[in-house]
């Protein structure tokens, strides 16, 4: 299927690795010009140069931000030139009790998963509204659906990040700008892979055993396996293409059935 991305401009943000570097080798592929974006120089140096031998038909390139840090991400901003595309993918994770989480790392979980969004969306959006055409995804999750016990930090992030994309969708009204958030469920990144790599040597495990055995505590999967993220990708490639011009203001779902609601 012919996508129709080629010739447009996608930054992608924390795309070095994981769901975000998935999303970026996507849209390469279907022909877009692909701004990449992390926290290290060596590995965002490392992604564009990939980029360019695999995909060399585009001028691919890259931007250093820890967003995280507020001045980075503005001093990001102001190299970051008109776009057609934004992918809001970067985000932090973590399992730990409610209790013990301090509000300096609850003041970090917003700074990168939710107003890292705000930010970008705010620098981007008025002149996709001026050019009448433009893309804004969020790559959220079930656990702001369905926030997991030990992931609240997490799961609160991620449920206002769904908040985020339902109301800036409402300020594209008679535009062929969309904003659509994409509700991933348990995937198989490079952060829980490593996660997992960790646990397997704990409990002197072979990794495959942890991750069925972690999938197998999720009673609600229908997939019953992680998701890869080159299929979180495939759905924010849709969406970002001129063939979702009807998807507007919505959180679609690749979460792998773990959602068993009707809505």
């Amino acid at each position: 299927m012919d996508l129709r991305l080629i010739g447009m401009t996608a930054f992608i943000s924390g795309s070095t690795k994981g769901i975000g570097r998935a999303i970026a080798e996507r849209l390469a592929a279907e022909g877009a010009r692909v701004i990449v974006n992390g926290r290290s120089a060596d590995a965002v140096d490392a992604c564009v140069a990939g980029l360019r031998r695999t995909y060399p038909d585009a001028e691919h390139s890259g931007l250093v931000a820890d967003f995280a840090d507020t001045a980075s991400l503005e001093r990001m901003l102001r190299e970051l030139g008109p776009v057609d595309i934004l992918v809001n993918n970067v985000g932090i994770f973590g399992l730990t009790e409610f209790e013990s989480v301090p509000d300096d790392e609850w003041a970090t979980y917003l700074e990168v998963n939710l107003m890292s969004g705000v930010r970008l969306s705010r620098h981007v959006l008025p002149g996709m509204l001026e050019r009448g055409w433009g893309r804004i995804l969020f790559v959220a999750s079930e656990s702001g659906v369905n926030v997991p016990a030990d992931m609240i930090p997490y799961g609160v992030t991620k449920a206002a990040t769904i908040a985020l994309g339902n109301g800036l969708a409402k300020r594209t009204r008679g535009t062929a700008v969309t904003v659509n958030t994409v509700v991933g469920g348990p995937t198989y990144s490079d952060g829980v892979a490593g996660a997992v790599a960790a646990l397997a040597e704990a409990q002197s495990a072979p990794v495959d055993a942890v991750k069925e055995a972690i999938i197998g505590q999720n009673t609600t999967t229908l997939l019953e396996r992680f998701i890869e993220p080159e299929e979180i990708a495939s759905l924010v490639a849709y969406l970002a293409s001129p063939l979702a011009s009807a998807t507007n203001g919505a959180a679609v779902r690749a979460d792998g059935g773990v959602l068993t609601g009707m809505l």
